[in-house]
């Protein structure tokens, strides 16, 4: 049974679709073990709590910089055994030391279809603000490896999603995250956890042998 730890900074919207898909026994060879939050007043801590899942708090403005604060979250992820980490709204950017000792280990949900509309600068409801701008007609969510670079990792699953006339940033938003990423993030994690996945010159593949 591998070790989910999953960061948070926030509402944990995200988290709370791996706590329900975990509840329903979507998540096979897995469970979440440890959430932990860079900030203590997110409620994604409760969320955790109201789950009976153990709960770190690590917070970023305690730290000079990036890599004093890299250096603790690594402590108490080899603390925790972390088997898979889940970045679950986290808006702090690992540093190389965390990505490099667990490679292929760490996966991001973004709110595009990457390589649209993600790297720098392109988080939350911005993506959403971008998508709109160029008219597309689909959009969708993308769940991949994290590496050094700003949403370059490794593609493990995608889902589109249809933009229609009247939305918002804000209704955009909100239909991508039920209508994919709530189901892709849970079900790549369960990918991860039955060691089903596997990467090879920056591409994951999926084993789909015995389904």
């Amino acid at each position: 049974m591998k070790n989910i730890v999953v960061l948070v900074s926030g509402g944990g919207t995200n988290l709370q679709a791996l706590i329900d898909a975990q509840k329903r026994g979507d998540i096979r060879g897995g469970r979440i073990s440890c959430v932990i939050s860079s900030k203590a007043d997110a409620y994604a801590l409760t969320r955790a709590k109201n789950n009976d899942i153990p709960t770190r708090v690590i917070p970023r403005k305690d730290y000079a910089d990036n890599a004093s604060y890299s250096k603790a979250l690594h402590e108490a992820l080899y603390e925790e055994y972390a088997d898979l980490i889940v970045l679950a709204g986290f808006m702090t950017i690992l540093d190389k030391s965390i990505i490099q000792a667990y490679k292929n280990q760490i996966i991001n949900v973004h709110p595009s279809l990457i390589p649209s509309f993600c790297g720098d600068g392109f988080y939350g409801l911005h993506v959403h603000e971008k998508a709109l701008e160029k008219g597309v007609k689909l959009t969708g969510a993308t769940v991949h490896f994290v590496n050094e670079i700003c949403d370059g990792g490794p593609i493990i699953l995608q889902k589109a999603v249809e933009v229609q006339n009247n939305d918002t940033p804000e209704i955009l938003q909100k239909r991508v995250m039920e209508q994919a990423e709530w189901k892709i993030l849970p079900e790549a994690v369960s990918l991860f956890c039955e060691e089903r996945l596997t990467v090879k010159d920056n591409k994951a593949y999926i084993d789909y042998k015995g389904e």
